[in-house]
């Protein structure tokens, strides 16, 4: 038992034989023999999983005629996925759309959706994320530079009219002071209204607290965008203990309806009578993959934040690259920046939106042909939610999409000019690109398992390299923070799945304090 000699103690160590009987015998309890030590041949090792799921191709049809081209020349341009351009678009056009005006998915009943929306895109490092997602907000920037722009000047009115009520109200008490010599003063002379302070209008948001967060929703009842670029960290920061209600205020503002109290000592109170966020970001492979294997396994992270990212983009990287340097195509930009200064300045009454003393939000309902579409695909997302056959992640994604599909009916319509009811054409919209969505949805979730299996494909080739011998400990596979085997846990997951597939055997070792494993390595595997 090579293992077992490596590690029993020095006799100096032990101050009696009765000790030293003790810990031999404890050892040999926790001792667990290898295969080839107890006269059993090692078996095959099984195969790794392989590949991410596969994914549906993207179609421009999916999106609102009004922006389609203006996506597909600006991926063209950048030679990047579709999906880069269009998820950020439609988060941007439904942050523009806001709160202003609803969609009533049913005939009777009060249930209604907005059009806030939380997209995510998944890319590997230099895959044009970024610059993607900031050519499609450009017209969301323009809006929110115009209002910069009104904002200031606002303020600088709002600081003009404090200062002259300063001196009504020093001119108020001397006359009032002359006057009580002679009978003629009144307390009403120093009554001066005060002006109201300007509220700034915000359409991105990039870098704010959630207090403060709360406080730009509060001054924009119809809404805001809030953009990170690295969402993963996001979310791994509302992970924490410290910040639970930070995450609570996230998943309440996630909805669009509902309204958030903030009391503070300082601030005192604040009252968001809607939080409608819009919620948008990137990040990598990798990072969301390890992050959803967390979160679908329990815990702080299984309470449906992640699954709320219904925009959810991963696509495959096109190995194809032309060098594209022309000019922007002048006319769809100029008609996708057309749709977001009529949605921004999109009222009510402007497209026909009926109302009621039984919601706070105006809204449209889908015509007879879109009503039906919509009845039939609910009915079957119901009874699939309700079938079993879905793990609890992508059903909990999936129930989210009674939001989704709504919300996208409603931004097609209103973007392509639509007023009154939704169309049949905004419906079989929304439905096709939900179901190329859900390709994305079952790629992510199955990708927690993708993290596994690299970091234990990283593990096999330092151990065939001969970095790793027989008996080594995870510590060995962390400590020199190789790629794909810097995180603690990815490693030990990489472990977990090579013992389970017969590559690895782990051999539990009692210290007198938390065990440890050292691996020994199945020899039919390691060449």
């Amino acid at each position: 038992m090579t293992a077992f000699r490596k590690e029993r103690p020095a006799i100096d160590e032990w101050q009696d034989i009765a000790a030293l009987r003790k810990a031999a015998v404890g050892l040999a309890e926790a001792y667990e023999p290898s295969p080839t030590e107890v006269g059993q041949e090692w078996p095959e090792p099984k195969p790794l999983p392989d590949g991410l799921l596969p994914v549906a191709a993207f179609d421009p049809a999916f999106l609102p005629e009004a922006i389609a081209p203006w996506v597909m020349d600006i991926s063209d341009r950048m030679q990047c996925p579709p999906d880069f351009v269009a998820i950020p678009a439609m988060v941007a056009l439904g942050s523009a759309i806001g709160h202003k005006v609803a969609v009533r998915p049913q005939r009777k009943t009060d249930w209604y959706e907005v059009a806030n929306l939380w997209g995510c895109i998944v890319g590997r490092p230099g895959a044009m994320k970024s610059p993607a997602m900031d050519e499609a907000l450009k017209p969301l920037y323009r809006l929110d530079a115009e209002a910069r722009k009104a904002n200031e000047a606002a303020a600088k009115d709002y600081e003009a009219r404090v200062e002259f009520r300063k001196l009504q109200k020093e001119d108020a008490q001397k006359k009032t002071r002359n006057g009580l010599t002679n009978g003629t003063a009144s307390a009403a002379a120093l009554i001066i209204e005060e002006p109201d302070e300007p509220k700034a209008l915000r359409y991105v948001v990039n870098d704010a607290t959630y207090e403060a967060l709360g406080v730009i929703l509060a001054d924009n009842p119809d809404g805001t965008l809030a953009f990170r670029d690295e969402l993963v960290s996001l979310l791994k920061t509302l992970d924490r203990e410290e910040h639970v209600a930070a995450r609570g205020f996230f998943l309440t503002a996630w909805n669009g309806k509902s309204g958030y109290t903030f009391d503070r000592i300082i601030r005192g109170r604040t009252h968001i009578e809607a939080a409608c966020l819009s919620l948008l970001g990137s990040t990598q492979p990798g990072r969301l993959a390890e992050y959803l294997r967390r979160a679908i396994s329990g815990g702080a992270g299984d309470d449906g934040m992640v699954q709320r990212f219904s925009l959810l983009g991963w696509p495959d990287q096109n190995p194809h690259w032309a060098n594209t340097d022309r000019y922007p195509a002048s006319e769809p930009r100029e008609a996708a920046w057309r749709v977001f200064q009529r949605l921004d300045e999109l009222t009510p009454d402007s497209i026909g939106a009926a109302a009621d003393e039984f919601g706070a939000v105006p809204y449209l309902r889908f015509d007879a042909g879109a009503q039906a579409v919509f009845n039939e695909w609910r009915e079957k997302l119901e009874k699939r939610l309700r079938s079993d056959d879905l793990t609890p992640a992508l059903e909990s994604h999936l129930a989210k999409y009674r939001k989704l599909v709504p919300s996208l009916a409603l931004i097609n319509h209103l973007a392509d000019g639509g007023a009154k009811a939704i169309t049949g054409t905004a419906m079989l919209r929304a439905l096709a690109f939900a179901e190329y969505l859900e390709t994305r949805a079952k790629r992510a979730y199955g990708a927690g398992a993708e993290a596994e299996t690299s970091a234990a494909k990283a593990i096999l080739k330092h151990i065939r390299k001969g970095d790793l011998s027989d008996g080594f400990t995870g510590r060995d596979v962390h400590r020199p923070r190789w790629s794909n085997l810097s995180d603690r846990d990815h490693v030990q997951a990489g472990l977990d799945l090579l013992c389970d597939l017969d590559w690895l055997f782990a051999e539990k070792r009692e210290t007198g304090g938390r065990p440890t494993f050292v691996y020994r390595i199945n020899p039919r595997g390691s060449q």
